[in-house]
């Protein structure tokens, strides 16, 4: 196989599509909790959510997964669904709704390039809520390679972020 082919740079990750065990609770979580919108069913087992009016950028099914007991964390299949948000304040109101509606599993961590909320779906999909920062601000080694890392997020800053 050529080795040179590259992607394009523009190319971007358009949708996922998760099997549900119930198609209500994970619209209740995606739309009501998160704020996605909903665009249509898709007969009575599937559904099709997005920002900002597109499509979809999730779609939730229940084809093969109707009642099916939740994802395992330690077997194969999707880590996470990352959902990215255009500034820091989007994320710090995020957030805030999060707290604000007591869901109280959230993970936090700075990965350098990134902030970013861990959280789990009602079948025990992972999803990330995350910001970039500015490129100029990546962590960069004296070779200029990028380097990223684990820290934790100070979520009372971001809450501050929410204020502004």
């Amino acid at each position: 196989m050529e080795t040179a082919y590259k992607i394009p740079a523009a190319a971007r990750i358009g949708h996922v599509h998760l099997k549900v065990a119930d198609l209500k609770r994970s619209l209740a979580f995606y739309c009501d909790l998160l704020g996605f919108e909903f665009m249509m069913h898709y007969g009575e087992e599937a559904a099709f959510i997005s920002a900002g009016g597109y499509h979809h950028h999730i779609g939730l099914n229940t084809w093969h997964s109707k009642d099916a007991p939740p994802a395992s964390r330690e077997g194969v299949g999707l880590y996470h669904t990352a959902i990215l948000y255009p500034t820091r304040k989007d994320l710090a109101l995020i957030y805030k709704r999060l707290r604000e509606a007591n869901y109280t599993h959230i993970g936090a961590s700075d990965h350098g390039v990134s902030e970013a909320l861990y959280l789990r779906d009602p079948d025990n999909n992972g999803v990330e809520l995350y910001w970039d920062k500015p490129r100029e601000l990546w962590p960069r080694l004296s070779d200029g390679s990028l380097t990223m890392y684990t820290k934790p997020l100070d979520l009372s800053d971001l809450l501050k972020e929410a204020e502004k």
